[in-house]
């Protein structure tokens, strides 16, 4: 697709793009959860970053976050514990390394804690894009199926106006990756990164 981005209203919105998902020695690196397509998001997403930092746009990181509780396990609910079990005492803990976003892609102007799929759930999220003045959301992230389509659709609910970049997301599987974009493509245009850096026009 061919469109111009407004910069003044549009944010360019990194989803979980953490050291604890990315970094070798992250909590996800450590158990051996990777796919080459995830590992190569950084590089990727470097020049698409770099590109709307110089259009003006701003740039929002939602950080995936496990709350330490009066022991210091995280917090985590029942689903999660079974699907990711290797998760424990400090891994994606607020103001840890792993809870920050890569240093490939920093830094950012907005970051946003995030407990659930959707950055909006229980978050400043939308307060913060509401008083900026933001319409437009353009997102880019890990994992496709998970916060990047959770908080796309509820951006769309909410009224704002969307861009998923197909390239600059991914899933642990590529098929998945690939369903998830044709689904969300019913309701949300759809850029490759090259489209975007067109659309900003620099």
């Amino acid at each position: 697709m061919s469109r111009r981005l407004n910069p003044v209203t549009t944010a360019l919105v990194l989803v979980d793009l953490q050291n604890d998902f990315l970094h070798p020695q992250g909590a996800y690196g450590r158990a051996g959860q990777t796919a080459p397509a995830v590992a190569a998001l950084p590089g990727r997403l470097r020049p698409v970053v770099e590109a709307a930092r110089r259009a003006g746009l701003l740039i929002v990181s939602t950080h995936f976050t496990l709350v330490p509780g009066r022991d210091g396990e995280p917090i985590m609910s029942p689903h999660l514990k079974k699907l990711r079990p290797f998760l424990g005492r400090g891994d994606f803990v607020p103001g840890g390394l792993g809870h920050a976003l890569i240093d490939e892609l920093q830094p950012a102007d907005v970051a946003v804690e995030k407990v659930a799929y959707s950055a909006f759930y229980m978050s400043r999220l939308e307060f913060v894009l509401r008083k900026l003045d933001i319409a437009t959301l353009v997102f880019a992230g890990i994992v496709t199926n998970g916060g990047v389509a959770s908080t796309l659709r509820d951006a769309h609910v909410r009224d704002f106006a969307t861009v998923l970049l197909s390239d600059g997301c991914a899933a642990f599987s590529d098929s998945v990756h690939e369903t998830t974009v044709a689904a969300l493509s019913a309701i949300s245009p759809v850029m490759t990164c090259a489209e975007f850096a067109d659309a900003l026009g620099v």
